[in-house]
């Protein structure tokens, strides 16, 4: 009789890192040319680094692709042992994998993801569905809930939201998201930009950008986004809008929230339009 585990099957190196196997079907691939299909990846986690990413059995990648590397970095990876240079119809990607220093790991090999980093690999896939900018953490959820709370938007005193049917967005490790109905966000005080970015958990986001009244101190571009596709797990997010808590002032039920703290706070207040 088989028998699963209940918690974390995380194993911890020597090195820090923290790695564990997924039942997950992986492939990577440059272009039209697949480089890596696994059945038997591994997710890793590297200290201080808060997403996963996959590291692949030797016989599992077209190693007949890979070169060590003519450049190979330094303090990067957790102290790699040995960088590969990929090369592909000619073209050369410089440290596009590498392998871990700790010896649970040796026979594996990682991959640079193109729209994490801007080289590597640029397709992705975990089944059949295809994945973006990293790894999905299974120990992370993202549950999009409809909801009949009463949410209002302000931003400089202005009331740029207003709805009785929002969606709550509940994603592990960031603040509640509220995703409103385009009717009930004032779009006339915004513009539209070229600013896009990708999730692994939603999908690819569109951005607004604050038009308002003018002088309105602490208001960073790109402040409204929304996912017209979203991945199905998130689908009652689709065409919704939503703003960086940390950035605005979001009443619930006529209780103020606080403006939280959290890894994009660093980045909105150094791109602060006022």
């Amino acid at each position: 009789m088989s028998t699963f585990p209940t918690a974390r099957d995380v194993r911890t190196t020597p090195e820090g890192l923290l790695w564990e196997p997924s039942p997950r079907w992986v492939r990577g691939r440059k272009g039209d040319t697949t480089v890596v299909d696994s059945r038997h990846p591994v997710l890793v986690w590297e200290p201080a680094v808060p997403v996963p990413t996959y590291a692949f059995p030797h016989d599992e990648v077209r190693e007949d692709l890979l070169s060590p590397a003519k450049n190979p970095p330094t303090g990067t990876h957790t102290g790699s042992r040995i960088f590969y240079d990929l090369q592909i119809a000619g073209e050369l990607v410089e440290n596009a994998a590498w392998t871990y220093p700790a010896d649970d790991l040796a026979e594996y090999i990682a991959f640079e993801w193109f729209r994490r980093v801007g080289r590597g690999l640029d397709h992705w896939y975990e089944e059949e569905e295809e994945i973006f900018i990293h790894p999905r953490d299974p120990h992370k959820r993202v549950d999009a809930v409809p909801s009949s709370r009463h949410v209002t938007v302000e931003i400089g005193g202005t009331v740029v939201a207003d709805t009785h049917r929002p969606v709550l967005l509940f994603e592990t490790g960031l603040p509640t998201r509220y995703y409103i109905p385009r009717e009930d966000v004032r779009l006339d005080l915004f513009e539209p930009t070229d600013h896009s970015t990708g999730c692994p958990y939603k999908g690819t986001a569109t951005y607004w950008s604050w038009q308002g009244e003018p002088g309105v101190p602490g208001v960073p571009p790109n402040i409204v986004w929304s996912y017209p596709e979203p991945l199905p797990a998130v689908g009652a997010v689709k065409d919704l809008l939503a703003f960086y808590n940390e950035a605005v002032d979001i009443v619930v039920d006529g209780e103020a929230l606080e403006r939280p703290v959290t890894p994009f706070t660093e980045a909105l207040s150094g791109q602060s339009s006022a």
